[in-house]
């Protein structure tokens, strides 16, 4: 079985921009598919289970353009009449489709993976045939596979039960326009994860049907076709931030994630309120949210009814192996019913770990231990598993995860997100000549890091861009493809253009992109993202004070102004390129005034960060040192 070792992780601190939502995703490709219109989807989740509803729209004859995500709505009722869909384990395309597929009047059968044939779907069958639906179980009876048969399908009432499942309520309401009549929905017993059903209902309302809700116990669709938006905007991923938002709890941060915030339409975006009680420090603007630990650096134990946020519960179990005391997870029974039993294996897989826990029929209590133990996490095929677990690695301990490519299902670059706040970090900062860069690259060395010359950067924007025309280079920057540092080369889309970007021309053109703020803003969260496990070591001028301000180990060399020169004459002599030591004297005193003085992120020592004078240093001398400052602090 493939897996991904994490090796102990120190600290997490950084910012991630989240996928889109697949709750929401999904919902609006559906709803998309079944307007009058043309509706263009932005920021709309690339990931298995999206695929999956893709696939299934276009076998039914959607018209989908994948590359711009542009639907073109079939204006009710799918065209294709017979159609064998495979859904995997999508319960946020099988329910919904199963639904749809009701109303449209075919001949259809619905499969998926082993595990989506254990997921019970008799709730919603037993409602849809109370409506006139014709589907039959071509297996075990009560769940998948399905045969849909064409019915005498009308509106009225119906009736389903919520205790198990809200995504049998969101199929039905979703479903419902098609009948051409209006359609009553009541609620046996008590609704779970509501918060997903009012998703429903406010993805409806944006495509034109409003429906009426009594409470929780009744809902009434009306006889209304869906109409397109037009344009629709796919907020992230509320579930998948909180994986980053407990780093940031557990791992010192301040994490912050970008594309949900205040203003997000999900539940999940609750789990803050969990984060909340346990200590953490969080802030929330309409497209973000940041969590960092309690200011004494250990979580509370809670007792908490999670029922609202199901999927965020599973980090909130994880997240309790660094509370202080026993914490207890009430009222998430519907993780039976999901891609595995999730009561069962977060029970057996936490206790790998080294707690104590207590399974009930919908409850666990979590009693951390006093130390992790290392442990090798199985995901049984789900992706929270294999998600929530990786903040494991946060404390101290070495983490195998098994199967970690099933987080394909909603997040397919997680463990490249997730390494982005928690690889460590050196930054290495410093005046021209001070020899940071040879310097940088001994520690890289040492470490078993990458490297990142963010000056090359400057560099490379330079080399393409007009010198003085502040927009054009602010346009070359935002569209610089990605170098790859190779010894002392640097690599740009194939070519070496290492000597092209160290003439006197660049140099010039150089230093003036680096004063423009649009430049340095466009190149900051490329530098950002040479951010990756095992570590970086990152030099430049403001490295440690802008670009990565909680580096692990921050580092400024200095060296006397003599020494500097006598460093950079020995390096163009060794090119063969003429200077003398007074004329390399006056330009480093004025490049120093220019760097410490200009606008945009003038050179300075940033706070925390340790001076290190290499006047009568080696380079070796100096990466030697800076290597064990690394490795003392990690120990």
């Amino acid at each position: 079985m493939k897996h991904l070792d994490l090796d102990p992780i120190r600290r997490a601190w950084g910012t991630v921009r989240m996928p889109g939502s697949k709750s929401i995703s999904n919902r609006v490709l559906l709803l998309a598919a079944l307007s009058d219109g043309v509706t263009n989807i932005r920021g709309l989740l690339e990931a298995d289970d999206t695929d999956v509803m893709l696939d299934a729209l276009e076998r039914l004859g959607v018209r989908i353009e994948r590359e711009s995500a542009t639907v073109h709505g079939a204006g009710g009722a799918f065209p294709v009449k017979s159609a064998e869909l495979r859904l995997g384990n999508a319960g946020t395309a099988f329910r919904p489709l199963t639904a749809v597929l009701a109303f449209c009047g075919g001949e259809y059968r619905l499969s998926g993976v082993p595990r989506m044939h254990e997921r019970p779907i008799a709730d919603l069958v037993e409602a849809l045939r109370s409506l006139g639906a014709r589907i039959d179980y071509a297996g075990e009876k009560g769940y998948p596979p399905l045969a849909i048969h064409p019915g005498s399908i009308r509106g009225g009432a119906t009736r389903v039960r919520g205790s198990v499942s809200s995504q049998y309520l969101s199929a039905l309401l979703m479903a419902a326009p098609l009948a051409g009549a209006e359609t009553r929905v009541e609620v046996e017993g008590e609704l779970i994860s509501k918060p997903y059903v009012e998703i429903t209902l406010n993805l409806m309302r944006r495509f034109g049907v409003e429906v009426k809700r009594e409470g929780w116990k009744a809902l009434t669709v009306p006889a209304r076709r869906y109409a397109s938006p037009g344009a629709i905007h796919v907020e992230g991923d509320a579930s998948s931030a909180s994986y980053f938002l407990a780093a940031g709890a557990v791992g010192g941060g301040p994490v912050r994630v970008e594309g949900v915030g205040r203003g997000s339409i999900q539940g999940d975006v609750r789990f803050t309120e969990v984060l909340e009680k346990m200590g953490a420090s969080v802030s929330m603007g309409e497209d973000w949210i940041e969590c960092a630990s309690p200011a004494g650096g250990k979580l509370r134990a809670i007792d908490a009814d999670l029922n609202h946020i199901p999927d965020a519960a599973m980090t909130a179990a994880v997240a309790a192996l660094f509370a202080e005391g026993a914490s207890t997870l009430r009222n998430i029974g519907s993780w039976r019913v999901k891609e595995t039993d999730r009561i069962a294996a977060m029970a057996t897989e936490l206790r790998k770990l080294g707690a104590e826990v207590e399974e009930g029929g919908d409850f666990l209590r979590i009693a951390p231990p006093p130390e992790l133990k290392p442990a090798t996490i199985d995901t049984y095929g789900d992706h929270r598993m294999a998600m929530s677990f990786s903040l494991a690695a946060l404390g101290g301990v070495r983490v195998r995860i098994n199967d970690p490519d099933n987080v394909g299902k909603t997040f397919p670059g997680y463990f490249d997100a997730y390494a982005s706040v928690s690889a460590p970090v050196v930054a290495i900062d410093g005046p021209s000549a001070s020899g940071k860069g040879t310097v940088a690259k001994l520690v890289a060395s040492a470490l078993g890091f990458h490297y990142l010359d963010s000056g090359a950067l400057y560099r490379l924007v330079a080399l393409r861009a007009v010198a003085t025309d502040e927009a054009a280079a602010a346009g070359v920057a935002a569209a610089l493809p990605a170098p790859r540092f190779e010894g002392e080369s640097v690599i740009l889309e194939g070519k070496d253009v290492s000597d092209a970007i160290r003439t006197e021309e660049v140099s010039t053109a150089a230093s003036f992109v680096a004063r423009v703020p649009a430049v340095r803003a466009a190149l900051l969260g490329r530098q950002r993202a040479f951010r990756r496990l095992p570590g970086l070591v990152a030099e430049g001028r403001d490295m440690g004070s802008v670009v990565f301000p909680h580096a692990d180990l921050k580092v400024f060399l200095t060296a006397s102004l003599e020494a500097r020169a006598e460093r950079r004459y020995k390096q163009l002599k060794d090119k063969g390129i003429a200077a003398t030591l007074a004329a390399l004297l006056q330009d480093l005193r004025e490049r120093d005034a220019r760097d410490a003085t200009r606008s945009a992120a003038p050179l300075k020592q940033s706070p925390g960060a340790r001076s290190l004078d290499t006047t009568s240093m080696t380079a070796e001398q100096a990466a030697a040192l800076i290597a064990g400052w690394y490795r003392g602090a990690n120990r």
